[in-house]
This record gives structure tokens, C-alpha cells and sequence, in this order.
């Protein structure tokens, strides 16, 4: 890349209306791009430039699906820690019989948080590329 700047020698003058400039600098910052003048460039000779393109809609569905994820981990972690105490009592028939019924549940419970875990993780995989 530096001998190739080194043979650019010629400048061109340009003026342009704020708003034309706005424009341009809009564009150049959502490419990738480092410098204005290589985006003018590629430009100008009709080279691939790569921009960034965000669904707002989108966003916003991945941050309150990330919400719902945290959520849903503190609920299994709560869920844990009350079987975990009730596995204290377990010298108990009542307790037994429950701590059975609810094993069944806590393996339904964790297979739906994981499906959906798994449904945000391919999702966020997918947009974030």
C-alpha cells in the first residue's frame, strides 16, 4: 500500500455543499473504509466497497431476546437452588414424593430454556456475521 501512494502525485480539488458532504461522510462511516479519501477512491473506480447495514427492528428483538435469556438463566438457577434445599430434607415421605414430581418438571423446564437458548444463540449467530 505505500508504493502505491507514493506514485499518487495529482490532487484533485473538490468542493461540495454540507449537505453533499454529509452524504458522503454518512456513507464512508458505514463502510469499512478507514480513510475518506480510499472510499472516494473505490469509489470513483467502481471497486467493491463493503458497508455495514443494520435492521433496527431486528436490534431490538435481539436485546429483549437477550433480556428474556438472562431472565430465564435466573430462573433456572433459582429453581436449582430450591430443589437443592429441599434434597436437604429429603428423610421426609412428603418431601420425597415431591422432590420426584418435581424432577420431572425441572427436566421439562431446562429442555424449553435450552430450545430457546439455542433458538437466540442461532438467531444472534446469524445477525451478528
Amino acid at each position: 500500500m505505500g508504493r502505491e501512494n507514493s506514485k499518487r502525485t495529482r490532487i484533485i480539488g473538490l468542493r461540495l455543499t454540507p449537505g453533499e458532504y454529509a452524504k458522503i461522510e454518512k456513507k464512508w462511516k458505514a463502510s469499512t473504509c478507514r480513510k475518506l479519501s480510499d472510499y472516494v477512491r473505490r469509489n470513483l473506480f467502481e471497486k467493491p466497497v463493503t458497508s455495514y447495514y443494520r435492521n433496527q427492528s431486528l436490534d431490538d428483538f435481539m436485546a429483549e431476546m437477550v433480556l428474556l435469556r438472562n431472565e430465564l438463566n435466573h430462573i433456572g438457577n433459582n429453581f436449582n437452588q430450591a430443589v437443592k434445599r429441599l434434597h436437604t430434607l429429603s428423610q421426609i415421605a412428603e418431601f420425597r414424593s415431591w422432590l420426584i414430581a418435581s424432577e420431572v418438571e425441572k427436566k421439562t423446564l431446562f429442555n424449553k430454556v435450552d430450545e430457546i437458548k439455542k433458538h437466540v444463540q442461532k438467531i444472534a449467530e446469524s445477525w451478528l456475521q
